[in-house]
């Protein structure tokens, strides 16, 4: 019979191979943990409960705020300031960083960074969704309140991070630099159980996931590559298959699992790209580098290099599979180099 290892205990477990480990993340998860299983009972009610729908409000992002961000973001909130090691979060869904400043919090060595949920108008049609969460030791002065240095580090920075998906199972997938886990709910008792280990992304895939709706405004680069995927070529297993959900998390989740790319290009609208840096792009590259996968910007600049300037930064984002992330980075590098020739002729 397969041993069944919880998440509490594998967290415990990776913590007593370092001498130095303090017991501080396994109490972070905890909070996280309890945050998503709060978040997986309300959407298992949606339809039922009230908690589908905008509230007919935006968020900083220029976003229709959805009743259930709202209330992710309340539920996170409350159960990592709970626990007295986490001196602020920065949210999707907040203006600004929110800094812990109750008497258990001081002193509190992490900041976190969340989209509590993501892709959440899919929640209207039943379609997964998910929770994006980073963790990073503060750099501002232990005894002081948090400052916004602490949350503007890059992704290299981070000592942990992962999601929440929101599907036909609930899973938290995570990594701290050891590989990547992920455990699956059992909502019957409550538990998330550890179901697939040292996860690994194929060397490459036959899924491409974009908003082809938006293929009219993508640069030439992307737009060479998207043809590329749809050509047939028996050698190279192509014609590739779309698949594009809406929802960062169920999208990489699949392709993370079967190979693929998932990108999200720049264009006239979104200059800088649509998704943000810390709170969707850093701990997705994270994972798929642990994973054996890469992220960058498309045009050769690793994610988790990139030196964030505010909270809400974006960027181009491309994620998934090495081999065809080199080949779609190849597509831009060509179109880049030939719109240079080009300009020094005239």
């Amino acid at each position: 019979m397969k041993e069944l290892i919880t998440l509490g205990e594998f967290v415990i477990q990776q913590q007593h191979k370092h001498s130095d480990a303090t017991g501080d993340l396994s109490q972070i998860f905890g909070a996280i943990r309890l945050a998503s299983k709060l978040v997986h009972r309300e959407i298992n009610k949606a339809g039922i409960a009230d908690i589908t729908g905008a509230i007919g409000q935006e968020n900083i992002q220029g976003e229709q705020q959805q009743k259930l961000d709202v209330y992710a973001n309340e539920k996170f909130k409350a159960a990592l300031a709970a626990r007295g090691l986490v001196c602020g979060i920065a949210s999707e869904e907040e203006e600004s960083y929110v800094s812990f400043d109750q008497d258990i919090n001081h002193g509190s060595k992490y900041v976190v960074l969340i989209d509590p949920i993501d892709g959440s108008s899919n929640i209207d049609v039943n379609v997964a969704v998910g929770t994006i969460f980073s963790i990073y030791r503060r750099k501002s002065p232990h005894d002081g309140p948090v400052q916004l240095e602490d949350f503007l580090q890059p992704g290299t920075a981070q000592v942990a991070a992962g999601y929440v998906i929101f599907g036909t199972s609930t899973m938290l997938v995570y990594t701290t630099g050891e590989g990547v886990n992920g455990f699956t709910f059992d909502p019957s008792i409550g538990v998330f159980y550890l179901s697939h280990a040292n996860m690994q992304i194929p060397k490459t895939g036959r899924i491409y996931s974009v908003n082809e709706g938006n293929y009219v405004h993508f640069h030439d680069g992307v737009k060479r590559y998207i043809k590329h995927c749809q050509e047939f070529d028996p050698a190279t297993n192509r014609p590739y298959t779309s698949r594009y959900i809406g929802s960062l998390v169920a999208d990489f989740h699949r392709n993370l699992l079967k190979g693929g790319i998932y990108f999200y290009p720049s264009y006239a609208n979104h200059p800088m790209g649509k998704l943000r840096l810390l709170y969707e792009c850093n701990p997705m590259a994270w994972l798929a580098e642990q994973a054996g996968g890469r992220a960058s910007d498309g045009s050769g600049t690793r994610i988790l290099d990139i030196k964030p300037m505010e909270l809400h930064q974006r960027t181009p984002f491309y994620v998934g599979s090495s081999s065809m992330m080199d080949d779609v980075e190849g597509f831009i590098a060509k179109e880049k180099a030939r719109l240079q020739q080009m300009a020094e002729l005239v």
